[in-house]
């Protein structure tokens, strides 16, 4: 029997995303951490290219690690971009390492990334009903909030667009089509405590 999955779930690599992890809440920081890398790794390029670089990314990149990841020297990244198996973008490398200590910054100062990031749903999900792939956008007013607070946080690579991705990728949007089978899936809701100290507008 033919399974029925959104539209532009078409390679193995993205039947495999798609069913494994896009749309389902993510609480894990370390895994968010990893998301936010990845989707500003995208920005002008397929999302199927970074699912293929990604392991590749995982080895370079150790794991994801914020924390190593912080203290790259400029050597480190001179280094990264001799590695063919990654995104090769010195603006985006730089901007992993900006981001890493941006992240342990408010890791730190909110208890867990994972409060800070779902305040902009208000610790809950969104969850559309879309029924065409026309019909979902590639932004709204979340995106830009989260957008203009993370480029106040000091963050790069974070414009709406790859927010509103973001937030898709670690289920703080449902933007499965309604008769997507993975929908229903993605609708476990797991309260977080939203940080109280906030000045976001």
């Amino acid at each position: 029997m033919e399974r029925i999955r959104c539209e532009w779930a078409k390679s193995d690599l993205d039947i495999r995303y798609h069913d494994e992890e896009w749309g389902k809440p993510l609480h894990d920081d370390d895994l968010l951490f990893e998301m936010l890398i990845l989707e500003g790794m995208q920005a002008g390029l397929s999302w199927g290219t970074i699912l293929a670089k990604r392991e590749n990314m995982r080895r370079a990149f150790d794991g994801f690690n914020a924390v190593k990841i912080a203290k790259y020297t400029g050597a480190k990244i001179e280094k990264l971009m001799a590695d063919p198996g990654i995104i090769r973008n010195r603006l985006k490398l730089n901007s992993m390492v900006t981001n890493a200590k941006e992240f342990l910054r408010l890791q730190k100062e909110y208890g867990s990334f994972d409060k800070y990031i779902w305040q902009f749903v208000e610790g809950q999900p969104i969850v559309n009903m879309w029924e065409d792939t026309a019909q979902v956008p590639a932004s709204d007013e979340n995106s830009d909030r989260m957008s203009k607070d993370l480029k106040k946080q000091g963050f790069k690579f974070v414009g709406t667009t790859i927010c509103y991705a973001y937030m898709q990728a670690v289920g703080m949007i449902n933007d499965h089509m309604t008769w997507c089978e993975q929908y229903g899936n993605c609708l476990v809701r797991k309260p977080v405590q939203v940080a109280a100290n906030t000045n976001i507008r």
